[in-house]
């Protein structure tokens, strides 16, 4: 934006950043906060501490004292963030989207930085990688959370992380890890999503789609090729049989004679019950070369915890009509008689996550911080997504949606038609052959419903 855009917007970014007063002790650094994400918002070629300092014609020891050394509270920040997008955004058909990003950078003194993948430069580079939480809800969407990835390196050399101030509580933990921890500080905080959708690297440790199984979190994310289960409920053994040698072990346990676990490339290839399933085509979005079209299908699937089929999942198989080579593989804990089609527009959902990195990075300075201090790096991200949803929410003002008592746009407003527009449920409450709500671990598995579960979904194409 320039002066005069920012100047215009100034009383509403004002009555934006007022119910953050109360993280600060005092009023000094409340300006740096406003002087910060003024400069986020200008146009600047570059928003790391010093441009944004010069630009406000403050010493950029100011800015640099404010990220990583004043005391202030920035986890409050995070929650009053995380409240608001709760209370004005709330919607029945929301969606977490968890993706991680790489930050490139020079040497070795900011937080976690090494030579690892980098997927803003679709290689392995010297970077920062941080982990976000997502929050859409029709054509709306901004961070809610984020957080640095530790290096295994990093977290064993414990002076080097001093030198970081980084506390010896922050170790190394792996990236789903840190994606669930995000999700629960979004929860506490009233937040509500309806569907959690992810990329195939979380899922490569299972437990981390068994903590949401746990949580009764739904959600739908691609799997890798690779990912193993089984289309037929193994058999499990029990009891000892009489007579049988040996020593007791533990029951109940598989059956010796079940076949072991699938890939789910295999399973496409090779398993009657998915493989001889006739393709549904669906309309998942329109792009500028036109519309997107993808053909579909599912089957039960059991997955592997601690030795013993689970409850069944759901295995979703896209193909991509223009490219029947492309093909994706989904996992989802859906329930029962869900709608085909809005499990292909969650798990076809990311692009949220993607544009929010996109535009934080090269309108809001994202990548661009330059700090040797963990606190410092934190900071930057809760300030990056608080100007952030300042702009998602002036972006609602300007469709023409209704205000709330800031001048933004609050919960009431209506929803704008996006390439994945979700509306309010109007499918049946209950999951179909049971006597009330909950979820399908208690019933047998049913094939996903071809009705339409939300208002406003894309057509399935003749």
């Amino acid at each position: 934006m320039d002066a005069k855009q920012i100047q215009q917007l100034r009383p509403m970014l004002n009555a934006y950043l007022k119910p953050f007063d109360d993280c600060f002790g005092r009023h000094e650094p409340v300006a740096h906060l406003k002087t910060y994400v003024l400069g986020q918002l200008s146009d600047l070629p570059r928003k790391s501490l010093e441009p944004i300092a010069d630009a406000a014609g403050v010493l950029p020891r100011t800015l640099q004292h404010f990220l990583s050394l004043h005391e202030w509270d920035h986890d409050r920040v995070r929650d009053i963030l995380q409240q608001r997008v709760a209370q004005r955004h709330a919607h029945t058909c929301s969606i977490g989207v968890i993706d991680e990003s790489g930050h490139a950078k020079k040497g070795d003194k900011t937080p976690g930085v090494q030579r690892q993948w980098c997927g803003r430069l679709g290689k392995v580079d010297n970077c920062v990688v941080t982990v976000h939480l997502a929050y859409a809800a029709g054509d709306f969407h901004c961070l809610v959370d984020s957080d640095l990835f530790l290096p295994e390196e990093w977290s064993k050399d414990r002076d080097r992380c001093r030198r970081a101030h980084i506390p010896d509580e922050v170790v190394h933990r792996p990236k789903w890890q840190i994606a669930l921890e995000l999700l629960d500080r979004a929860v506490a905080n009233g937040i509500t999503f309806k569907w959690v959708t992810f990329d195939e690297n979380y899922p490569m440790n299972p437990e981390f789609l068994f903590a949401l199984d746990d949580r009764g979190q739904h959600y739908i994310g691609e799997v890798k090729r690779t990912f193993t289960g089984w289309v037929t409920q193994p058999g499990l053994l029990y009891k000892r049989h009489h007579g049988a040698k040996g020593r007791s072990g533990h029951f109940p346990r598989l059956k010796k004679k079940n076949s072991h676990p699938v890939t789910v490339e295999n399973m496409l290839k090779y398993s009657p019950q998915l493989r001889d399933l006739p393709w549904e085509k669906f309309h998942v979005k329109d792009t500028q070369k036109g519309p997107m079209v993808w053909e579909a299908k599912a089957v039960p699937i059991y997955l592997k915890r601690d030795g013993l089929p689970t409850w069944p999942h759901w295995l979703v198989v896209a193909r991509n009509v223009e490219d029947p080579k492309e093909i994706k593989f989904f996992i989802a804990n859906a329930p029962a008689g869900t709608p085909l089609e809005v499990l292909l527009h969650v798990g076809f959902s990311r692009w949220h996550v993607e544009r929010c990195f996109e535009d934080e990075k090269t309108e809001l300075g994202l990548s661009h911080f330059e700090v040797r201090n963990y606190q410092g790096l934190q900071r930057h991200l809760i300030v990056t997504s608080l100007t952030y949803l300042f702009l998602a929410e002036v972006q609602k003002s300007w469709r023409g949606e209704k205000p709330g008592p800031d001048g933004l746009p609050g919960a009431e407003g209506q929803l704008g038609a996006g390439p994945f527009p979700l509306g309010l449920w109007t499918g049946q409450s209950e999951i179909p052959g049971t006597s009330g709500g909950g979820d399908h671990r208690d019933t047998g598995p049913q094939p996903p419903s071809s009705g339409v579960a939300c208002q406003e979904e894309t057509q399935a194409v003749a």
